[in-house]
């Protein structure tokens, strides 16, 4: 009885005091805690009404085209276009790579839900975007001088996503978005290969250039497609960089502005590349405290979601999520890992709703792909 009051106490001592912080780090320490051993965790489910929910923060940004970071090098006068013009398929949502998996959260609900509210419209969304002659104009933007490097990796590999997502996708609709998009698939496709063996080291950050991130949905795209080229440029990569890592140091995780956790996006990057009984042996060395039924894992704590930086460790915890549920995948052992992912997505999806434009234009993506991460 003392435990429950002390919890009840605890959060309401949370909600009504966060600017203390150090209090606030341990007490939601306690918190969980006591969920992780006591309290039956909420399985997060994308149903139809929340796909209804979530379809409306793309829609409310692929077409918006100011505020925009267009991360361009200029050339000379003659680069200073606008998004529009520089970026006709992909010019919304604040910025190139969150327009691409915008357009991707859009796929992925109608292909999940085809009764979702005013399916049509969203599909002649998608056609307009994603047409053939402005597929053209994008690739044309990857071929300038100062344009090599645009978007790597991270918008590479949201690209080959929405690729991805288009070619599992049963509907005529789709296959005309996926024929449109191919010029850019395959450009992206080559520049990976290109690049790989060029990279001497891997990007082991929490944002956006972490190369495990953008090896492992690069790698969904190659194995769905049987690219055996992509495939084998990968994983040949893969393993030079992270084969013998040991003992990743999730104590130093996250970094004030992560969305992505280091030691996780690896980890579950060598579970789509290895035989399961080397990667259980990997896994061993590289993360041996996961295997511990009683691992905890705080969940990352946003004190100000209309900071654009701050609100990253939102996405953090989608990413997480699916990250523990890739690396718990028919491995019995590692299944508790299941509930912390369930936290994580169960701490930052409702606030994703009514957020500021900062966090509005990009975690509706994060939340459906950690949504889809979780098997009924």
């Amino acid at each position: 009885m003392k435990q429950s009051a002390f919890i009840i106490i605890t959060l309401i001592v949370f909600a009504c005091n966060s600017s203390k912080k150090e209090e606030v780090n341990i007490q939601s320490s306690e918190v969980s805690s006591h969920m992780n051993s006591e309290i039956s965790i909420d399985v997060p489910k994308l149903d139809l009404e929340q796909a209804n929910k979530l379809a409306a923060l793309p829609l409310h940004c692929v077409n918006t085209e100011y505020p925009n970071r267009l991360s361009q090098t200029l050339g000379g006068p003659e680069d200073l276009k606008s998004p529009t013009t520089l970026h006709p398929a992909f010019y919304g949502c604040f910025d190139w790579h969150s327009a691409v998996h915008g357009h991707w959260s859009l796929v992925s609900l109608l292909k999940s839900f085809p009764n979702i509210d005013n399916a049509d419209a969203i599909k002649q969304k998608l056609l307009n975007n994603i047409s053939k002659e402005n597929i053209e104009a994008e690739v044309a933007y990857f071929h300038g001088k100062h344009n090599k490097s645009y978007e790597r990796t991270y918008g590479w590999a949201w690209l080959l996503k929405l690729a991805e997502e288009l070619h599992t996708w049963d509907d005529e609709t789709a296959k005309k978005l996926e024929a449109n998009l191919q010029p850019l698939t395959d450009l992206i496709m080559e520049n990976y290969i290109e690049f790989l063996p060029r990279l001497n080291y891997s990007l082991r950050v929490g944002t956006h250039t972490n190369t495990a991130f953008g090896l492992s949905f690069a790698y969904d795209y190659a194995e769905t497609l049987n690219n055996e080229a992509l495939k084998s440029a990968i994983s040949d990569r893969a393993k030079f960089f992270f084969m013998n890592d040991k003992n990743c140091p999730m104590s130093w995780e996250p970094s004030g502005t992560d969305f992505l956790s280091p030691c996780l996006e690896e980890a579950a990057l060598m579970k789509r590349l290895l035989p399961i009984e080397t990667y259980k042996s990997w896994l061993d060395e590289f993360l041996p405290q996961l295997k511990d039924k009683n691992f905890t894992l705080e969940v990352g704590i946003v004190s100000d979601r209309s900071d654009g930086h701050l609100v990253h460790l939102d996405g953090l915890n989608f990413s997480r999520a699916w990250s523990l549920l890739k690396i718990a995948e028919d491995l019995p052992e590692y299944h508790h890992l299941n509930d912390i992912a369930y936290q994580h997505i169960n701490y930052s999806l409702p606030s994703i709703f009514g957020d500021s434009y900062e966090g509005g234009h990009w975690l509706g993506s994060f939340a459906i792909y950690a949504l889809n991460s979780v098997s009924e």
